[in-house]
């Protein structure tokens, strides 16, 4: 169970952390990598998987 919790904590920082540094980016940044800002949130959650 404690590993568990570990891991969706981990996942979490991961999500955070990713999420924070794609927000960081501006928009010319981002179209060039081929995302939208109103995308972030499900990137970010992909990039925990």
């Amino acid at each position: 169970m404690l590993t568990s919790v570990v891991r969706k904590y981990q996942s979490w920082r991961r999500y955070r952390s990713t999420f924070e540094e794609l927000s960081r980016l501006s928009n010319r940044e981002l179209h060039d990598l081929g995302i939208n800002r109103g995308n972030i949130d499900y990137y970010a959650y992909n990039a925990t998987r």
